[in-house]
């Protein structure tokens, strides 16, 4: 009789792939749609390049970190998709300004931060709204705001992720995300302050 322990088998990497696989079909299908409003409101609605957006996204977290958790895959899979949405930004600040590659290229006010702004909760974008304003009319507002400050809205709004792992996603200071987000609530309430006049055009 054979009394050696039984050594456990290593699990198959063809279950292991496909076990992958499936875990991101399913973390696609959850986040494929907010992910593409984010992406269509910060490339002014050219739905094309925020599907390319989104798809290499899914494309570079599935071949770097497919045997991470699906609770990691969240704040991984929006920080790749921040970088690329940067990348792709620099790129069109490049081709409208002839030889912009001899210099940085700044796209956003992250060093520019509102001292003492409180860090405000994230509401439910519903919610914090009112039912009196419908889901296109707040995509329509957010669309209207800086792209940094879509990003923190809707980060910390729609995905729930605090202000700490807001500015790891978004690769910034933990005050730039405050300074964003308080001027999104402020921009999107006086953006929509005719449709509800309760909204007022403070967050204070």
């Amino acid at each position: 009789m054979d009394l050696a322990p039984k050594q456990s088998k290593p699990a198959d990497s063809s279950v292991l792939k496909s076990t992958a696989e499936s875990r991101l079909k399913n973390f696609m299908h959850e986040v494929t749609g907010r992910a593409l409003v984010m992406m269509e409101s910060a490339t002014h609605n050219q739905q094309g390049i925020a599907m390319d957006l989104v798809q290499e996204a899914f494309i570079s977290l599935h071949k770097s970190y497919a045997d991470k958790s699906t609770e990691e895959w969240y704040p991984l899979f929006y920080t790749i998709l921040n970088n690329k949405l940067q990348d792709w930004r620099r790129k069109e600040a490049r081709r409208a300004q002839p030889f912009s590659f001899f210099r940085k290229v700044s796209l956003d006010d992250d060093e520019f931060e509102v001292q003492d702004v409180v860090d405000e909760s994230t509401p439910n974008p519903f919610e914090f709204l009112s039912q009196a304003v419908t889901a296109d009319e707040i995509q329509d507002a957010i669309a209207q705001l800086p792209v940094r400050q879509q990003q923190a809205f809707t980060l910390r709004a729609w995905e729930g992720f605090d202000t700490q792992t807001t500015a790891q996603i978004m690769n910034c200071t933990e005050g730039s995300v405050k300074t964003h987000y308080h001027r999104a609530i402020q921009g999107l309430r006086a953006a929509l302050s005719h449709l509800n006049p309760n909204l007022g055009g403070s967050s204070k």
